[in-house]
């Protein structure tokens, strides 16, 4: 699948702008702060229907303009894809599929995959586990909608069950009360363990085979699903029992201790974890690698593999390394931002200057 052509209204530094793209390799040269990453965040944008940043909807608006808009156009295998985005400082976001206005964001899932990575990804293998479980919450929500409707049920089943651990005045009446919420909460959790399970089991093998290629074979990566371990036993029944035996805790602080809302993953380089012990140049090359392996379980899923959006991914990686990341991703179409490109390759060259892009000659 690729991404034919962007068209912006207002989003961000950009007020009407249209980029091609093109088979393979596109690279978006500028200097910082010109709104490289903003076209990566709109094409991210129109795949999964939220943005990578951490920012408001409404502050992707261009500054004292009311409306925004987002237009991309997509190609798959056997069939043509436009999807829109309309944001509105008065009213709720708006997407359209093919002019088709949708109701419910996981309608969008699946039409079109992307894999972003930026150096903000650190994240992923230093910080606490909600960045590694959005890891997965998001990759694998792309390409299954029945996943991406567990986990927003479980959220709000796992919210009244702690709503209710905190308003109840009497213990003895919360334990009448709370096991309906368990129940519930048991059902998804399943659903949700399974395919995490089975997801971190394919991207593990892809993820060691891509840092060793970019590594050049001198480390190798571990990954490991940290969630509950009940062996051969029923999950459900053993996840009801912990709970029940969690509840006075949970009574006391408030909140559920127990659930695959607490996941996590263990990620080893020759054995050593990394989060705590390896250097800034290893928790980046593993958390690309570890995007890179969801090439992979997209393509594997989707039968295609999907756009590939790396945001100043060369600032950290010495020459080898960059020349062994191109020839990594020259199985998908590819969008680079960097404030320069040297690298004698065959390329789209898009020069970014303070909102505007340009196509420059390939070098």
């Amino acid at each position: 699948m690729k991404i034919n052509t962007l068209t912006l209204k207002n989003f961000r530094n950009y007020q009407k702008e249209v980029v091609k793209f093109e088979d393979g390799l596109n690279i978006l040269v500028g200097k910082n702060a010109q709104g490289k990453t903003n076209i990566l965040e709109a094409i991210f944008f129109a795949v999964i229907g939220k943005s990578f940043k951490a920012s408001k909807e409404k502050e992707a608006i261009k500054w004292e303009e009311e409306v925004a808009s987002i237009k991309a156009e997509f190609s798959r295998e056997f069939r043509d894809v436009a999807i829109e985005l309309i944001f509105n400082k008065s009213a709720k976001k708006a997407v359209k599929i093919d002019g088709i206005s949708i109701k419910k964001i996981g309608e969008l899932l699946g039409n079109v995959n992307a894999v972003f990575f930026s150096p903000q990804e650190l994240k992923l293998v230093k910080e606490s586990p909600d960045e590694r479980r959005r890891f997965m919450n998001v990759d694998i929500s792309q390409t299954n909608k029945r996943y991406f409707y567990a986990l927003n049920r479980y959220e709000k089943v796992l919210a009244n069950r702690n709503k209710l651990l905190k308003m109840s005045k009497d213990f003895n009446a919360l334990k009448e009360t709370i096991d309906i919420w368990d129940k519930a909460l048991v059902d998804l959790a399943e659903k949700i363990y399974l395919e995490r399970k089975l997801f971190i089991e394919k991207l593990a093998p892809f993820a060691e085979k891509a840092h060793n290629y970019i590594s050049n074979g001198q480390e190798k990566l571990e990954i490991k699903y940290d969630s509950f371990d009940f062996g051969d036993k029923d999950f459900k029944s053993e996840m009801l029992k912990a709970l029940q035996k969690n509840l006075e805790k949970d009574y006391k602080h408030g909140y559920t201790s127990v659930g695959v809302h607490r996941d996590d993953l263990d990620i080893y380089l020759n054995g050593v974890e990394v989060k705590s012990f390896g250097s800034q140049g290893q928790q980046r090359t593993v958390a690309l690698s570890m995007k890179l392996a969801e090439l992979e379980i997209i393509k594997e899923r989707a039968g295609e593999y999907p756009i590939l959006l790396l945001d100043d991914v060369f600032s950290e990686l010495d020459i080898d390394r960059q020349k062994r990341l191109l020839n990594f991703t020259s199985r998908t179409q590819t969008i680079i931002t960097c404030t320069e490109f040297n690298l004698k390759s065959e390329v789209n060259i898009l020069q970014v200057v303070n909102g505007k892009v340009q196509k420059n000659t390939a070098n």
